[in-house]
């Protein structure tokens, strides 16, 4: 351990630029604590948290559902202001009628316009029953659906950009169900750091139990396809005001601000979006 602490402080000296060794032995036995107590304290917080091992597979397999093969699709598509009401009427039209078709294994899960956040803007989110060949299955029979060309060679007019991703659903989370209205929903957005999803769906799989009181919770997604390491969370309110209600509630159980703790180091970047949904939107 001496030769060790002499190392660091002649380090600290060079830094500090004092020739005495009081300053580097002060700086080496600082950085000894500090190294210490931040090993011990993710030592002890080790022994109550259950962790997957990431090294034994893919994340996208360790934190989906098993027991369904479902994948989704979200889509954001900025349209330009003054076609925004055409937009929403022409969606309206159409969507519906392409799912009634039994041969498309997909199905609409919600339809918004956002509100509060990035305006001018629809959101839309898909269900594909059987995974990537439902997928597959989906987009090879759109391909010869004339109504369908159509509806894109008319909305593409409207648009001045569209991008989306393919997203996995948490296994912890609920599966989104239809809801009756009015609700608003919040789409709450996390980026997170390369390498943290794990770390994220350990601590989400116990603090999902502290918003659950008033069924707010929707749906829980990460992304495999389009950007990567997105994390998507869904949540219901009757207003802005419940909304706020809601969320103050959840920083009074005892538990919750640790998972705070412990998932806002892994975040890059976040975003929410307070969002209406369509009249064709099963969420309402």
């Amino acid at each position: 351990m001496a030769p060790r602490l002499c190392s660091i402080s002649a380090a600290a000296r060079r830094l500090l630029g004092g020739p005495g060794p009081r300053a580097g032995d002060v700086a080496a036995a600082a950085a000894a604590r500090f190294y210490s107590k931040d090993n011990e304290g993710s030592w002890f917080r080790s022994l109550f948290v259950h962790k997957v091992d990431p090294r034994k597979d893919a994340h996208s397999t360790l934190l989906s559902k098993k027991e369904t093969s479902n994948l989704y699709k979200i889509q954001f598509h900025n349209v330009k202001p003054e076609y925004l009401d055409a937009y929403n009427s022409l969606t309206e039209a159409v969507l519906p009628k392409l799912h009634l078709d039994e041969d498309y294994p997909c199905s609409l899960v919600g339809n918004w316009n956002t509100w509060y956040g990035e305006q001018d803007q629809a959101v839309h989110l898909w269900r594909f029953s059987g995974g990537y060949p439902a997928l597959m299955d989906c987009m090879n029979k759109l391909k010869n659906n004339k109504e369908y060309l159509e509806f894109r060679k008319e909305r593409s007019q409207m648009l001045l950009s569209r991008r989306n991703q393919l997203l996995l659903e948490f296994s912890f989370w609920n599966e989104p169900q239809p809801r009756a209205g009015p609700n608003i929903y919040e789409l709450r957005t996390y980026k997170l750091k390369p390498g943290t999803m794990i770390e994220w769906g350990n601590n989400w799989a116990r603090a999902i139990k502290y918003r659950q009181e008033n069924q707010e919770a929707v749906g829980g997604f990460f992304s495999q396809i389009g950007e990567l390491y997105v994390v998507h969370h869904l949540w219901a309110y009757k207003d802005l005001q419940s909304r706020e209600e809601t969320r103050n509630a959840a920083w009074r159980k005892r538990g919750w601000d640790e998972n705070v703790y412990y998932t806002v180091p892994l975040v890059r970047h976040m975003e929410s979006r307070i969002m209406i949904p369509l009249k064709i939107s099963p969420l309402q």
